[in-house]
């Protein structure tokens, strides 16, 4: 078996919506697993009315498009009794091996996805339910309400200024590479021991579990920790400073990078006794920032980096997200997908590894399924039903 065939075999049926499930199961899916993402008959996912109607096609904005590349997509009421049954076909037929869900624990039995009901079906499944705060509650969360509860907007923002949140959904993304761990380790266990396994993550502890430094120096220590605008707790000099043109990030991480900085042309002025440590430095870090950035004014941004990279020390342009696009460590790991209806090609960020999956086709993923677009290739290839069975389930809504 080649590399790229080891996922093949898994087949994930994931009850999603949002972004943190769908991102996982988009993750599982650039290993080359098997994705059917199923949704309500009516309802179907929010999130594919969100963004802009590019291709001029109900239900398939543009934010929808970005983590569903590479899977199929059916639709299928699960509180109906029929809806039932054919579940339970899909699980045995389709040989499920991953289900997984972001339903409100609330929902579970009702819809007969609970752990225990969908064992007793397939009874070596991995099952995941991420939840906003754990199985025992039902409390709706969105990203933006974890990084408010969990602090991650405390921690982020001007020193003086009000909290913001983050600039990408870290409870929702984080909380998928935390499943997508345990996923991993489930499969392992079932192939050594063919049994299946539960899962239950809540993406606030997901959140919270980012805290390491924070919790430790709060709790243990009595230490005050919030947000410092763009300069860091522990280490100085770290921040962002002023160029001819633009802005520049400069992060000295220890003293002999602080010394080397010293012998860059136009830096010996900060040269003082007091700032030979860190500690010394964070204690008047306002006043060496301020310095420091006097200097920076007089480069352009290249010539800074030129410099700075040349004596080792860490600096990067601030890069808008156009600039990141450009930057050949991204260039060329880009995914991309082409509609074969519309011929529109979308572009995709570039996975945190290269799977041997993503090399064999290309880094060029199937196009982002319709709503319910897989329903005939699935129900009737599959199952067996009939184009006319399939006509009275959808007259019934219960597809």
């Amino acid at each position: 078996m080649e590399d790229h065939e080891i996922f093949k075999n898994i087949t994930v049926l994931s009850l999603e919506q949002a972004t943190v499930l769908p991102y996982l199961s988009y993750r599982l899916s650039l290993d080359g697993a098997r994705v059917i993402r199923m949704e309500h008959p009516v309802y179907g996912d929010p999130n594919r009315r969100v963004g802009e109607n590019r291709l001029n096609e109900d239900r398939m904005y543009t934010y929808f498009l970005a983590i569903n590349c590479n899977k199929e997509a059916i639709t299928l009421d699960l509180g109906t009794p029929e809806g039932a049954e054919v579940f339970k076909r899909l699980l045995t037929e389709l040989k499920v091996d991953i289900f997984a869900t972001n339903q409100l624990p609330r929902n579970y039995k009702k819809l007969g996805i609970d752990y225990d009901t969908v064992r007793s079906i397939k009874k070596d499944i991995i099952w995941v339910g991420l939840t906003g705060f754990g199985p025992q509650s039902n409390e709706a969360a969105y990203d933006p309400i974890l990084q408010a509860r969990g602090g991650l907007m405390d921690l982020t923002g001007d020193k003086d200024g009000p909290p913001y949140v983050l600039g990408v959904p870290l409870p929702d993304m984080g909380t998928s590479e935390h499943a997508y761990g345990l996923i991993m380790k489930a499969l392992y266990k079932r192939a050594v021991t063919g049994e299946g396994s539960r899962i239950d993550l809540s993406m606030f502890q997901s959140t919270t579990s980012w805290l390491t430094v924070p919790i430790t120096q709060t709790k243990s220590f009595n230490k005050k920790i919030t947000r410092r605008g763009n300069t860091h707790e522990f280490f100085a000099p770290v921040s962002v400073y002023k160029t001819k043109d633009s802005y520049a990030y400069i992060a000295v991480g220890n003293d002999i990078q602080w010394e080397r900085m010293l012998q860059i042309e136009g830096f010996a002025s900060l040269a003082r006794p007091e700032y030979a440590r860190n500690e010394g430095r964070i204690k008047d870090v306002d006043n060496l920032n301020k310095a420091i950035e006097a200097i920076t004014k007089n480069y352009t941004t290249d010539d800074l980096i030129k410099l700075f990279t040349a004596a080792t020390i860490p600096i990067s342009r601030v890069n808008s997200i156009e600039e990141v696009l450009e930057d050949p460590y991204v260039k060329e790991e880009m995914l991309s997908s082409t509609d074969e209806k519309t011929g529109l090609t979308i572009y995709l960020a570039p996975p945190p590894f290269t799977t041997s999956f993503v090399k064999a086709v290309n880094r060029k993923l199937p196009f982002p399924p319709r709503f319910g677009e897989h329903n005939e290739k699935i129900y009737c290839e599959t199952l067996g039903y009939t184009k006319q069975q399939l006509e009275d389930m959808r007259a019934k809504k219960i597809i």
